[in-house]
Order: C-alpha cells, then structure tokens, then sequence
C-alpha cells in the first residue's frame, strides 16, 4: 500500500518468502532431563521435538504484519513467534537489523528449528521454546496516531503468558515495545527476557556498549574479560596481545559476552562503512542484559552462516536482557504477578561510537589530536534545537539548527585540554535538556571475579545457604543439578526450618505429590506458629492451602486459603480461591465481596478479573458485567473469557475470538480450566467443543466437568477421548492430574489415559508412579509402541533393569519398524549393553531406509564402518549427504570424515603411495560444505599434520616434512576428560610426541607420553560430574550415561596412548583392552589397537 506522509499505518497481508522446510515433529514423549541448554535445562516436555531440516527451498505464504511511518517500515511474522523480520530504516535504505531473505532453519532452538535474522524475543528462557511457532496477534490504530501491533501466547511448559506491543509513532524513527509477562499460574514461576535483535556485520562493524562497560562475563558468568580490549585467554582463544573484542573481524570462534554493568540507558552496533547502526534503549535499572553473540568469522561462523542464509552474509546478536544480566539469569514471577516494561529500538546515524542515546536524541563525542568531532541524531524533527559543548564555565561551541533523522548535526571543534571537564548537551526549542554527556575520568578499572560452581549439600554450613542453594538451582532451571539433595540436607540438620519446608514441600507440589507436599507445609506452619498464631508472612497458609485444594478438601483449603489473607503479600491469590470456592459453592455475594478484594490487590490479574464478570453475570447484572468485560479487554485484549463472555452478553457470534484461539487446543483448555476452578462446568465444558482439532485431552476434560451435571455427556465424552489419535498428547499441569485420575477410575478399559499420566509424572520426577502407569497401560494397549518405548526408558534410567528395558525397546520397533526415533533409541541400549559393532551394523542394513531419515542414525553407521575399518565406505557415504548438526552438537560427523580420510591416507602411506597419502591427508584437514560444520579455529589435527610429514619426507620434500611435523608438534599438552567435543581430544597428544620424536626432539616427545599415563592413572577412579556451569550438552539421548564408567574408559585409553608412544606396546594393548571392556565401541581404542599389529 502507498504510505501517506506524516501518517503511521498499520496492516496485514500476505506474503510470499522461499523457505527451507522441516520434517514432522516427533510422536515420541521426549524426557531429555540432563540435556544442557544456553546454561540451564534443556527439557522440551510437553514439546514435541522437530530434528529434520530439509535442503529443498520453496515459495512459501506467511501472514506479515505490517508498520510505516515517514521513517520506518517494520515487517511483523507472527507464524514464526511474532519475530520482527524486517526493520528499514526509509531514509537512507538501511535494514537496521539483519534482513534474512530466505527461511532457512537450523537446529538451534530448544524444541529444534531456529532461524537468524530480524528480533527474535525470547522468553520465558532463550532461546524462546516456541521460536518457530504461531503466536495470537491482533493490531490497531490508536487515538493519537500511533499504530500498535499485539502478540500473545501462554508458554506451555510452565504456563505464563507473555505479550508483546509494538508501536510505531507517526513523528518518530524508533519502535517501541511494551513488554506483559503474567504468571496465569497458581505457582510461582521464573523467567528471562532477552529481546534479540540480529546485526549485519563485516570487517567494517563494531558492537558500541556504552563508555562505562571495562569487563564482560560469558554464560553463568563463568569467564570474564576485559572489554573492550580483551588481553587474556577467553573462549579458549588467547588474546593476549590485546585484541578489541568489539570488532566482529577480531573474533575467530563462537563466543559470547555479557556487561558486568553500565550506568547508561543503551547499547547497539555500527557500520562504519554505511555510517548506520542500530541502538536499544531501556531504563538500564530493569534492563542490565547487554550481550553480544558471535558464530565467530572464522571457518566454523562462515558454516553456520550457510546454515541459516544464502545469500545475506554473517551477522551477530546484540540481545538486550530485561530483568536480567546473564543467560542462564531469571528472575521469579509470583503467582498471579504481572511485569511490564519498555524497550526501544531504532536507527542511528554518524554517531558511531556513541556516547550516550535516549529515545530522542544520540551524542557521540571524540577527542584526539587537538580537535574534537561531534554528532548529534535525532529521532524526530527538533527545529531550533541547541548544541551545547562546555569545559567547565566556557563555552567552547554553541549552535541552534533543526536536528531530525535526516538532519544530523555533525561538527568539529578545536580542544586540547583535559577531556573530563568536557560537557555535551542538546536541548529543545524550549531550553529543555534532552540529553548529556560528561566524560570520565580514566582510571584502572576493577575486574569481576567469575562465578563459583554450588558446592555439594555436605559441604554448605547453614540451613540458610542450603535453602539459598536450592532455591537457586530453582530459579536457573539448573540442568544437572537437583534443589532436592539441599532442602533435604537442611531439613535433616533442622527438621522445622520454616523455609526449607516450603520450598520442598512447593517442590513436591510442583511435582503433582499433593498429599506428600502437606506434610512439609503442616511441619512449616507449626514452626513459624511457635510462638503465636499469627505469622509475618502468610505464604506457609496459601501453599497448604493449594495442597488441600488440588486433594479435594475445599473446606480445608478455605480455612487456609484465608488465614494467609491476613498477610497483605497472599491476599490477592487467598481472596481469588476463597472467591472460587465460594461460586462452587454457590455462595455468589460472597464470592463477589472476595473476588474485589483479590483484585484491589492487583488490578492487572486477568484471571481475576475475569471470574469478577462471571459472578456478575451470575448475580443478574447483565450490564454491569458488559461494562467489566469491555473494560477487561481494553487490559488484555487476549482476555479469551471475557471476550467470550462479551459476546454472548451482546448476543454475537465469538467467531472473532475462536479466530484469535486459532484452534489452539492448549488455549481452550486454559480456559475451560478458568471456568472450571471456579465451578462454572457447564461453560468450562461449552468451550471446549468449540475447538476443532482433535485432543484425547479435550474429550477427557469435557467429560470431566459434564460429570458435575450429564452422566451420559460424560460417558459419550470418555469414549471419545479413548478414541482419539494419541500423537502429541503430552500432559503437564496439575490439572491434568485431577482429569486423568478421574478418567482411569470412570473408564478403566482406557488404555491411554495412564500412558498420559505416565508421562506427566514421568516429567515430573516421579518415575516409580510412571512406570507404573505405563505398565498398565502396555497391558492394556500391547500394539502401543511408545508405551514400550518409555517403559524402557524407566527401566534402564531408574529401575537399572538393562534386560527389560532391552525387551521393552525391541518390542517397540517392532511394533513400529518405520519409526527412526525408536530405532536410534534401540541402537543407543545395543550399544550401551555391549553388543559388537557388526551385529548392530547388520540390523542397520535391514533397515537402511530408517537409517537414511536421521543424519544422527546416518553419523553411528559411518562410525560403525571406520570402527570396521571400511573407510573408503564411510567416505563416500559422508560425501553423498547433507548434514544438519546441533548447536553445541558439532564435531560428529566431521571427526567420522577426517578419520576416513586419515586412515586412507595412512594405509596409502604404509603401501608405498605416498603422493596419494598427501592428497588424501591434505583433504582431510578441509571440511566440504556437504558436513554443514566449519573448522574450529586452534585445531591443531597433530595426527593429520604427523602423517603428512611422514608422508612429505618419503617424496623427499624435507622442507615441508619438517614443517608439517612443527605443527603436529604443538598444542594443549596437557590432557582433558572426555565430556566436551571442542576439547581437544586428548589422542592428538600422542601424535605431539610422536612428531617430536620424528624431529628428534626426545625430551619434549617423553613429556607428552608421560602426560597421557599420567593423566589416566591419576584420574581413572574419579567420581565424575557434569560441570556446574555447562553451557552446551545438546545430545537428544535419553538414556543416562554412566560418566564414571565412561572417565574409565577414556582415562585407560590415555594410558594406552602414552604407553604406545613409549614403546610399551604390550601394555598400551592391555590398556586399550581395558577401554573395548567398558565400551566395545571406542572407537580410539579401536584405531589404534590396529597400530600395534
């Protein structure tokens, strides 16, 4: 549509963008408990898991919202998360974030696809669980010109609710986003927000943080590093001679940094060749989160950026954290809490280095040489602004001119004195002082100590610090560490301590062990009732309080729920639930007087004000709850009961309403369970037959709620349900406990409704509960391959019965021979149970058309071959597929391909063709676009450069024998564990020695060897963990790993090596014995074993 000058537009149309597409989700439940992800949990459940990207492109139509004003045109996707895809800056034809052109998926995102470009908004942790998905969206022109874009959605993991508005202002260059994060939720629940805008880069970017920022954290805050000139050694890659870690170019690997702290409202990035950059501004006091994020611009970035475009080029993150400086950093929402906040994002102009930016106005100042250049941008028309630069009481320039998006004022002025006394200004036509700058003065900046791991329960001296641990694991989502062991420890230590009994008996609650959480509570509230009845906090009442409510005792829960009123922090969920059970029970007036006192608390809370318009209606005052719920919908215009509600009262159809629902199962039952809480079952029922997907879940709920009112609704609802394709049902709330009890204890022949619950309390660390729920439901449901494939799961993992598990898993795939999931899964227990290497590759040649659909099934078959020695096999089998790793997964496939290729060389080396072996090892050190991963850079590929200048020397080229062997003589010496694939692995130390030894270097070779046995002999009987502060363990295995078993392994391999190198061959072969006993699949093991002979 053509834009109308000094006007903003807002409007939707169809749009055509060539797109990457993605294979099906997976039907199988997907319970990755210890699976590390951007530092916290990387738990997908109730997600299904997308792991398929294909490489064919098509056009392919997308809803696009649109935004323009005179400066900006904003483009809105809200079928790919509500993304901003497009930002353009009109004036001088600059795409201010990264404009991706093509939708080309990778496996980033938690639940897998993921795609570069635009804003991505993540929350309520990063990346964003439904990144690729729809989103409810709505858009609106407003009284003062604006127009506002709106997109909504309840996570479904925890279920708080997130909206995003974004604005755009007739006489301004920036958009403006308003931020709604609610806890719909009776629990409270934590979350981050990072807004993550993608930059354009090149040699000619830089990433501008504000004056004050000296140092930068990594995830966790594990690592630091001065900023902006890094001088130490961070992401393994030394910058030791001092390198400016702001400049894109300066940055080889993937690395990310966070601000330790800024005073100032802003942070951005700059091209210095367009003269054009971008900046976010938010009040720094809920907006610390400064960050940037690199795929780095070395030969592993530039694979990455083929990944995810054709033709648009590398990028960076700039991501900008609201309640949060660091990921993995969140912050608690209590029930029912709402948090609001506003960013802003905008082009700027000549600026570069900036100085200090607002939502008006943006300074940059620099002094050197004598002379000082100024800048000042504007994001609207300032007519007659002034420019004011002072030192001290002297003015040293003054101008009044019209500064704009388009009119930057840019000066010089002549200065050679001391740069602190300087002071920038720019004011309106009226004197008012838009914004400042005053220099600091350089001083030797203090940096941050990194983080420390959380010790073990047994070695924290308080109950306070056991509780403060805890709730920390909590509150980070921490993947591999449990807030059980440190309540537990507390309690042991002080059985009444009125804290640790909360927290663990809200962590049971959260569990679904409702009768077990009120043990604790009950202890709880006896110890803070020691003295007096009448408690500081009332926190203890409402958590008992819900305990009784979800075991059916209201009266109970009454009595609870209202003494914690008497603390003013739990009257607005106590007076909520006396206000629901009072409509359960009839008592109307009642529930009204209770309902008003909730929301005098808090006016945002929608679920409140919801059940205030129902009880109206309910009392006969039609009109009035008219006017509330209109009144509702101007807060929350995804308010689906009062808008649901409005319209019956109106007498008008809801299809605008189920067209914003969207047949989106989940939202239906959100609102049925609003209705039903409150015992309005009949409408809590009513809804649900409105959605027109099908969902075991669905039916299971209506006739859960019919049961209050119509038997035979009930019994036709039960069937129904039992009836209903079970792919993707994958129940988590409490609720959903209540339904699915009441289901199998209604209509017990229903072999599906224990799987569900099986797999919610599975989910929930209840795995004795789940395996029992399973088995009933494989007894009752024996052609049911997932039933099999999760009871193998708790067998293996929890009940450590490795035989049943085995039978439970085989049955499975027979069961269902096409599903590659259960295959992989089947082959991960063959493996782990010791079967040899042919017979699992010959059950992978009775199903190679199941081996193709994985590229993870498609890496073991490869591997299986070089184990067997077919390396020419696996080569060529490698190069007639594209891969698609894993963030955080690479190094699979690419280490397959260069074994290969490397013991090709070798064996053509050992037959006397040595220029064949040249050609062979030299292609091993390049990895072909095909493998969909780039080098690291600082791998050394010692075994690579040692057989290659063996191989040099026999062509007689000593000059670059000698240098081939230099560089398979250094790196790292000394040896890692075997946890991280960008370690370097630990057998490249051998061939360091033994290119020593060929260089005649003996001292330095015997170093090496004697590291490796070393290493083994001290660390062989370690108990291992999962370090406290992994960022990346991406693997989709769900079967657990017995670390120790594994450190075993590695550890008699390393001495293996050290012993090869030094001649003790019988005892490497021993020890590489030792290895193949505890994993007859190493493949190290097996590939140098074949040295010895």
């Amino acid at each position: 549509m053509g834009h109308r000058t000094g006007q903003t537009e807002v409007w939707e149309e169809m749009i055509s963008i060539p797109t990457y597409g993605v294979g099906e989700p997976d039907k199988n439940p997907m319970f990755m408990e210890k699976r590390v992800y951007q530092g916290s949990s990387g738990k997908v459940y109730p997600l299904p898991v997308i792991d398929k990207i294909y490489d064919e492109k098509r056009d392919q139509t997308y809803k696009a919202v649109f935004l323009e004003n005179d400066y900006l045109k904003v483009m809105i996707l809200p079928e790919l998360g509500g993304r901003i895809q497009r930002a353009y800056d009109k004036t001088n034809g600059y795409d201010f974030v990264y404009y991706n052109e093509v939708i080309k998926p990778a496996l980033v995102g938690l639940a897998g696809p993921w795609i570069s470009g635009g804003i991505e908004f993540n929350w309520p942790q990063h990346h964003r669980p439904t990144t690729f998905s729809p989103v409810d969206y709505q858009w609106s022109q407003n009284e003062d010109g604006s127009c506002t874009v709106k997109c909504s959605e309840v996570d479904q993991m925890y279920g708080t609710k997130g909206t995003m508005m974004f604005t755009l202002y007739p006489d301004k260059a920036y958009i403006e986003i308003k931020g709604q994060l609610y806890n719909r939720t009776n629990l409270p629940q934590t979350f981050l927000w990072w807004a993550n805008p993608a930059v354009p880069v090149n040699d000619y970017t830089q990433s501008i943080f504000p004056p004050d920022v000296h140092a930068v954290f990594d995830h966790g805050k594990r690592d630091v590093s001065k900023f902006p000139i890094a001088t130490g050694v961070y992401y393994k890659h030394d910058y030791g001679e001092g390198v400016d870690i702001s400049r894109y170019k300066n940055i080889p690997v993937p690395t990310s940094y966070m601000c330790y702290h800024s005073d100032y409202n802003f942070v951005g990035g700059y091209d210095y060749q367009k003269e054009a950059g971008i900046l976010h501004i938010a009040d720094h006091h809920i907006s610390p989160g400064k960050k940037q994020w690199t795929w780095g611009c070395g030969d592993f970035g530039q694979a990455w950026d083929r990944n995810l475009t054709d033709e648009n080029g590398p990028y960076i993150e700039l991501m900008t954290g609201v309640f949060t400086d660091n990921q993995p950093d969140f912050t608690w929402l209590k029930p029912f809490e709402e948090k609001e906040f506003t960013q802003y994002f905008m082009p700027y102009k000549k600026a570069a280095q900036v100085k200090n930016a607002s939502t008006e106005a943006v300074l940059g100042l620099e002094a050197e040489d004598g002379r000082i250049k100024l800048v000042v941008y504007a994001t609207g028309v300032y007519p007659d602004a002034k420019v004011r630069l002072t030192a001290g009481d002297k003015v040293l320039y003054e101008k009044t001119a019209t500064i704009s998006p388009v009119e930057v004022l840019e000066d010089t002025v002549d200065w050679d004195g001391d740069k602190t006394a300087l002071r920038l200004s720019v004011m309106d036509q009226t004197g008012r002082e838009m914004l400042s700058y005053v220099p600091e003065a350089e001083k030797i900046e203090e940096i941050p100590e990194p983080a420390a791991p959380a010790k073990l329960p047994g070695d924290i001296m308080t109950c306070e610090e056991l509780y403060l641990t805890g709730q920390h694991i909590e509150q980070y989502r921490h993947a591999t560490y449990d807030p059980d062991p440190y309540y537990l420890e507390g309690l042991k230590r002080d059985p009444g301590d009125i804290r640790l009994n909360n927290s663990y008996g809200m962590l049971l609650l959260r569990r679904g062990c409702f009768a077990e959480s009120e043990v604790y509570f009950r202890k709880a509230q006896e110890r803070s009732t020691w003295r007096n009845p009448n408690p500081y906090d009332g926190e203890v009442s409402f958590n008992l309080g819900l305990s009784l409510w979800y075991q059916g005792r209201e009266k109970e829960a009454y009595d609870a729920f209202y003494k914690a009123t008497w603390s003013a922090a739990q009257q607005e969920m106590g007076f909520y639930y006396l206000a629901a059970i009072d409509c359960r029970a009839g008592e109307y007036e009642k529930a009204l007087e209770h309902i008003e006192r909730s929301i005098s608390r808090n006016t945002e809370n929608v679920k409140a004000r919801g059940l205030k318009g129902l009880i109206l209606e309910t009392l006969g005052r039609k009109e009035e709850a008219a006017a509330w719920y209109e009144e509702n919908l101007k807060k929350d215009g995804f308010d689906y009961i009062s808008m649901i509600q409005y319209s019956a009262l109106k007498q008008e159809k809801a299809d605008p309403c189920l067209k914003l629902m969207a047949d989106r199962v989940s939202t239906f039952m959100e609102c049925a369970i609003d209705y039903g809480e409150a015992g309005f079952v009949k409408e809590a029922a009513g809804i649900l037959t409105l959605c027109q997907k099908e969902s075991p879940m669905l039916h299971y709920y209506e006739a859960y709620y019919a049961s209050f009112f119509d038997k035979e609704r009930m019994r036709k609802a039960l069937e129904a349900g039992a009836q209903t394709d079970p792919a993707y049902c994958f129940p988590n709330k409490l609720e959903d406990i209540l339904v699915l009890e009441f289901v199998m204890e209604e209509n017990p022949k229903d072999g599906y409704a224990p799987y569900y619950l099986g797999n919610l309390f599975y989910d929930k660390k209840q795995y004795e509960r789940a395996a029992k729920l399973w088995e009933r439901a494989a007894a009752a449901k024996p052609q049911f391959p997932t039933v099999f494939r999760n009871l193998a799961l708790a067998y293996y993992n929890k009940q450590k019965k490795p035989k049943e598990a085995l039978a439970c898993m085989e049955k499975a795939f027979v069961l269902n021979q096409k599903d590659a999931r259960i295959f992989l899964e089947l082959d991960q227990l063959h493996k782990k149970m010791g079967m040899k290497i042919e017979e699992r590759l010959e059950l992978f040649h009775k199903h190679m058309d199941v081996v193709e659909i994985r590229d993870d099934l498609y890496v073991e078959y490869v591997t299986m071959l070089n184990s067997l020695g077919r390396y020419q096999e696996s080569y060529d089998l490698i190069m007639k597929r594209r891969f698609h790793p894993w963030e955080g997964g690479e190094g699979k496939i690419t280490t397959q391909y260069a074994v290969a290729l490397t013991q090709l060389g070798k064996c053509a080396l050992e037959n006397g063709e040595a220029a064949r072996a040249v050609e062979l090892l030299e292609q091993a050190l390049v990895f072909p676009h095909n493998l969909g991963e780039g080098k690291l850079e600082g791998a050394k590929d010692n075994n690579i450069y040692y057989y290659l200048g063996l191989a040099k020397r026999e062509l007689g080229q000593k000059e670059e024998a000698e240098e081939c062997l230099l560089r398979a003589s250094v790196g790292t010496e000394e040896p890692a564990g075997m946890m991280y694939y960008n370690d370097q692995p630990a057998d490249l130390i051998l061939y360091q020695g033994l290119a020593n030894q060929a260089l005649g270097k003996t001292k330095e070779a015997l170093s090496r060897f004697h590291k490796l046995i070393d290493y083994g002999e001290k660390h062989v009987y370690d108990d291992v963990r999962i370090d406290y502060f992994a960022v990346s363990l991406p693997d989709l295995q769900l079967f657990e790993e017995d670390l120790n078993k594994r450190n075993q392994a590695h550890c008699y391999y390393l001495m293996g090596l050290g012993n090869y190198g030094l001649g003790n061959y019988q005892k490497a072969g021993e020890c590489y014995g030792r290895t193949l006993e505890l994993d007859c699949s190493h493949l190290g093991a097996i590939l140098h074993r074949k040295l010895l002979k």
